[in-house]
């Protein structure tokens, strides 16, 4: 039987190691192990840190467990367990 249409190699993606595969199934399995950051975006906190002192302001981005706060006297960064929702 003669086909009409014949697949294209190259939009069959690429080959994939069974080593490359084991690495990212153990990187999943690490993230969901890892601590979150409980708050998002936009919200505001008061950051308590022994380096940075305390600061109330809002959440601007987040990666992992460091946490960048927007203040009244700059930016700062802490890490989630040094913050707290405000009052």
């Amino acid at each position: 039987m003669v086909k009409a249409h014949v697949q294209d190699l190259a939009s069959m993606g690429r080959p994939v190691r069974l080593s490359a595969l084991v690495v990212r199934a153990r990187d999943r399995v690490r993230a969901a192990f890892r601590p979150r950051c409980p708050y998002r975006v936009g919200d505001a906190v008061v950051g308590d840190d022994p380096f940075n002192g305390r600061h109330a302001g809002i959440i601007m981005s987040h990666s992992g467990p460091s946490v960048e706060l927007g203040a009244a006297a700059g930016v700062f960064f802490y890490d989630h367990r040094h913050l707290r929702p405000q009052d």
